[in-house]
C-alpha cells in the first residue's frame, strides 16, 4: 500500500543494500525530516503564533533575517548537535561552522543547509523551503575544519530539500534517483507520492527575474530572447513562471520541466546563489532527476567552493536549455 511507504521505510529498505550500511545515515536524514516536519507545523502556524517578521539582524550575506529563519536554524543545529556521526554543520544563517558537541572528532558526516529558503516570501504566505546537503569527511580523529566543507558537489553523499506550501514535501537524493515524499498530517509521516522523479523533457516554465534584464549579460538576454521568440514546437507551451523562492522554482521546474536563471550580471559578477547551501544540493537533486545545472561555465557539481560563503550564479533545469545557456554565454561575451 502507497500510505504505508513513509520516508523512514524507504530508507530503511535502502540502507538494507549497502554493504556495511551501520544506521547512521539512516538516523541522519531521519532528523534531517523531522526537522522539517517541525518547520512546516511553525510556517503554517506562522500568524498564530506571532513569529512572523524581522529578527533585527543581519545574517553573514547582509540580508535582514526573518524570526522564522532563526527558529528553522536553531532547530536544525538543535537536532543535529546530538547526533555521534556528524562532525560539523554549516549554515547560511551562521557566520562560521558549527562543530557538534557529540561528532567534532569522529563523526563521519558534513552537514550543510539553507534553514529556510525564501526568507522575502514569508510574511506574505508563499512557499518557502528549507535545503540541505550531507558530506562524508575524508579523515576523522580530529575536529572539523572550514576545508572539510570545500569540495566539488561530486562529492555529497545525499542532498534534498523540503517546500512548505499547499503541502509539505521532502524530496531527496542518495545518488541512486530522486523521492518524492508529502507529509500526511494526520499519522505524521511523509508517505511517497513521487517515486523515482523524472524532469520532463518538455521546458513548460521559464524562471528568471526578467525585471532585472537591464543588468544581464549579452549571452543571458541572448538566452532568455532565443526561447521567449522561438517558434520551435518544444516552446510552444512554455511560459514565465517566478516565484522568487528558489527552492519552490526549482521544485515546480523538476516536476513540469524547465529552467531555472539566477546570472551572473553587471550588479554581481559572481552571482548571489550560495553554493554550498543551495546550489550544490538542488544541483544534485536535478542531475539525478535527469537535469543539468551550471555557472553558465562549468558543470555546478565540479566547482570547488572557495568559503563557506562563495556565491555563484545558477543556470539549473532542463539538460537542453542549460547547455543552451552556457552555448549563448559563449557566442555573446
Amino acid at each position: 500500500m502507497s500510505e504505508l511507504m513513509t520516508l523512514s521505510r524507504t530508507i530503511l529498505q535502502r540502507k538494507r543494500s549497502y554493504e556495511g550500511a551501520t544506521g547512521d545515515f539512516t538516523l541522519l536524514l531521519n532528523h534531517i525530516a523531522l526537522a522539517a516536519k517541525v518547520v512546516s507545523r511553525q510556517v503554517a502556524k506562522a500568524g498564530l503564533l506571532d513569529v512572523l517578521g524581522k529578527a533585527g539582524k543581519d545574517n553573514i550575506q547582509g540580508e535582514e533575517v526573518q524570526r522564522l529563519d532563526v527558529i528553522a536554524n536553531d532547530l536544525l543545529i538543535e537536532l543535529l548537535n546530538d547526533l555521534p556521526m556528524v562532525a560539523a554543520i554549516a549554515s547560511e544563517e551562521e557566520d562560521n561552522l558549527q562543530v557538534t558537541q557529540a561528532g567534532r572528532l569522529d563523526g563521519k558526516y558534513l552537514v550543510c543547509f539553507d534553514p529556510l529558503d525564501g526568507s522575502s516570501n514569508i510574511d506574505v504566505n508563499v512557499t518557502i523551503g528549507t535545503i540541505f546537503s550531507i558530506r562524508k569527511r575524508k579523515e576523522t580523529g580530529r575536529e572539523a575544519t572550514v576545508e572539510d566543507f570545500l569540495a566539488p558537489g561530486s562529492e555529497q553523499v545525499a542532498a534534498g530539500y523540503a517546500v512548505y506550501g499547499s503541502s509539505t514535501m521532502f524530496v531527496y537524493t542518495t545518488g541512486d534517483g530522486v523521492d518524492g515524499f508529502t507529509l500526511d498530517p494526520s499519522i505524521g509521516e511523509f508517505v511517497l507520492t513521487h517515486p523515482d522523479i523524472r524532469i520532463p523533457d518538455s521546458p513548460r516554465c521559464l524562471s528568471g527575474n526578467v525585471l532585472n534584464r537591464k543588468n544581464w549579460l549579452p549571452g543571458t538576454q541572448a538566452f532568455w530572447d532565443g526561447i521567449a521568440n522561438s517558434t520551435d514546437e518544444r516552446y510552444k507551451k512554455t511560459g514565465l513562471r517566478y516565484v522568487g523562492t528558489l527552492v519552490a522554482d526549482v521544485h515546480r521546474n523538476l516536476l513540469q520541466g524547465g529552467v531555472f536563471i539566477y546570472p551572473d550580471d553587471r550588479k554581481s559578477p559572481n552571482g548571489k546563489l550560495r553554493i554550498l547551501y543551495e546550489c550544490h544540493p538542488l544541483a544534485f537533486v536535478v542531475e539525478q532527476a535527469g537535469g543539468a545545472a551550471t555557472n553558465g561555465r562549468e558543470r555546478m557539481l565540479d566547482i570547488v567552493p572557495t568559503g563557506l560563503h562563495m556565491r555563484v550564479p545558477l543556470i539549473i533545469g532542463n539538460k537542453q536549455e542549460v547547455a543552451l545557456y552556457s552555448q549563448m554565454l559563449a557566442e555573446h561575451p
